[in-house]
């Protein structure tokens, strides 16, 4: 429960202060007096944007502390826990808001994000403000609040999964179905690429060979040419060619060398290297121009090759280098058709039992909802009945929807229908109660729903409005009530509901030399008797509004 507001700065307040206890809390001041603004204080902790007009004027910094004491079991306790926020038995809550529009969140002085600040805030007080009616005023709520009623959280979490794996299966059989399709529809022109493809039978480094062999035959004539102007020239006369010649010379000068006293030996030796390496010219020159295939006739075989491969490779907009290997890959394609086929039968089969699975939970939750609607209807009716409602109608109405709508919520649309006045058509609770009766029918809900729901902190915003008189009374006994299982903070102006506050705390706006400030007291019960008096009777207090507001509050407490 919420055992401290610290508010600093905000709006008309200056320094404020309170202490809360468990109960019925009731916030009393004349209209003005600053008793909403408390609550925006509390709404701005728990993440409500910050807006500058929120900053009280003159100061640097508006700063709100909202400080909790939770049971073990609390749900917050655990959110903490998931980001690494250490917790003992208080939680404290601090928002801070500048002068230029910034602000700071912190839990237990650990910097947040306002996002998980509004998350946490839902797990710890509902605030429930005049336009605020338990979302009896926005249809898409009120499949919550059945929900909450029959405690569906472990069906809604496996309705959840269940939904999530059927939109991943089928996500997954669609995008086969679509892979399948495309693959049929190209079928054809991937057959005749392929039969293109293999009658071309291209060649990793095909491309290169072809391109230096074409250069080679474009130079045919000039390296012919070239070859026979050589083998001339390494021939003297018709008859002895040059390497015959120095080998002749080798003999003549290696058969006097001897006399010579060794004076011939380095021309021996050079006429010999000349004519090892004359002899190897020879032979290179006489194999380079017979292996040398210089046919001009094969440049137009070569250059149509050559044409025809990168013909096919812009086809494809790939490389030549590419082609073979996507002749590989639209063989693969082909021949995976039919594994492809295999595939989306799995694919088919898995999207079928995870839809099986999600109908059969989405039925458990709609039989469920049909059971918690039931008794929804039974426990409103008895407390609209005691709320001075009589021959009204309530009913949950729990209406499937086609298979298209169905989500990780379910497959049912949830609505609350009423008839206020008797003979009446039942209609949409939103446009058929008027202000009062939907403060009453909301706090009839929450009644219901007090075991059932996780947060233990109830605030209620002028819930009395468009009531008085007796209505005020029951309203009073019910809050009471409802106070006996979570801690209940009422802003009211009905002394009827006062007088049943365990803590009653008055709010005045004082004006000090052109300074308005907003002040909250705790009232003693010698107070508590004084300020219900007050709404009573009004701004004359007289013996009898005592001693009215004293039985009153002795009637409340017995």
């Amino acid at each position: 429960m919420l055992t401290r507001l610290s508010i600093r700065d905000v709006v008309v307040i200056d320094r404020l202060d309170l202490e809360l206890g468990a109960g019925l809390c009731a916030l009393t001041g004349e209209t003005g007096a600053g008793k909403s603004i408390l609550l925006d204080a509390l709404s701005l902790a728990l993440g409500r944007r910050a807006e500058p007009g929120l900053l009280r004027m003159g100061a640097s910094k508006a700063t709100v502390t909202a400080t909790f004491e939770l049971a073990e079991a609390h749900a917050a306790w655990a959110m903490l826990e998931a980001r690494g926020i250490a917790g003992e038995s208080e939680l404290v809550i601090r928002r801070t808001l500048t002068a230029e529009g910034r602000s700071r969140a912190f839990v237990n002085d650990q910097s947040v994000t306002v996002g998980f600040l509004v998350e946490l805030g839902a797990a710890l007080i509902e605030i429930h403000g005049q336009n605020d009616r338990l979302g009896l005023l926005d249809p898409g709520s009120h499949r919550d609040v059945l929900d909450v009623a029959g405690n569906h959280r472990d069906l809604l979490i496996q309705t959840e999964q269940a939904y999530d794996t059927w939109y991943d299966s089928n996500a997954s059989l669609l995008a086969g179905e679509a892979e399948v399709e495309a693959a049929r529809h190209n079928e054809s022109v991937l057959r005749q690429d392929l039969a293109e493809l293999e009658a071309l039978a291209p060649k990793i480094g095909e491309e290169s060979k072809l391109a230096e062999h074409r250069a080679l035959l474009r130079q045919a004539t000039v390296i012919t040419d070239a070859l026979a102007a050589a083998r001339a020239l390494l021939s003297i006369g018709d008859e002895r060619p040059v390497d015959e010649a120095i080998r002749l010379a080798h003999r003549t000068i290696a058969d006097v060398s001897v006399k010579s006293e060794g004076r011939l030996e380095p021309l021996v030796s050079a006429l010999d290297r000349t004519s090892i390496e004359l002899s190897e010219a020879v032979a290179l020159l006489e194999t380079i121009g017979h292996d040398l295939d210089l046919d001009p006739n094969k440049l137009s075989v070569i250059e149509e090759r050559l044409f025809a491969l990168r013909d096919v490779a812009r086809k494809h907009s790939v490389l030549v280098e590419e082609l073979p290997q996507l002749l590989t890959e639209i063989s693969q394609k082909l021949s995976g058709l039919d594994e492809g086929l295999d595939g989306l039968k799995m694919k088919r089969e898995a999207e079928a039992a995870a839809n099986s699975c999600l109908a059969n939970k989405v039925k458990q939750l709609h039989d469920a909802r049909i059971s918690a609607a039931k008794k929804l209807d039974l426990g409103v009716l008895q407390e609209v009945e005691d709320l001075r409602m009589p021959n009204t109608k309530f009913r949950t109405n729990v209406d499937p929807l086609p298979r298209e709508k169905w989500s990780d919520s379910g497959a049912d649309q949830v609505n609350f229908v009423v008839a206020t006045v008797p003979g009446s058509e039942l209609g949409p609770i939103h446009k058929i109660a008027s202000g009062g009766e939907l403060s009453r029918f909301m706090l009839a809900l929450r009644v219901v729903l007090a075991s059932a729901g996780k947060v233990r902190t109830l605030v209620f915003d002028e819930i009395d409005s468009g009531i008085g008189g007796a209505v005020a009374d029951v309203v009073g006994q019910r809050l009471a009530r409802l106070s006996s299982t979570v801690q209940v903070l009422v802003v009211t102006h009905q002394p009827q509901i006062a007088a049943r506050a365990s803590d009653h705390f008055h709010v005045t706006k004082n004006d000090r030399d052109g300074q308005v400030s907003t002040s909250v007291e705790r009232l003693s019960p010698e107070k508590h008797i004084e300020e219900v008096a007050r709404m009573l009777a009004g701004a004359k207090l007289t013996n009898e509004a005592r001693a009215a507001a004293k039985r009153l509050i002795i009637e409340a407490k017995s």
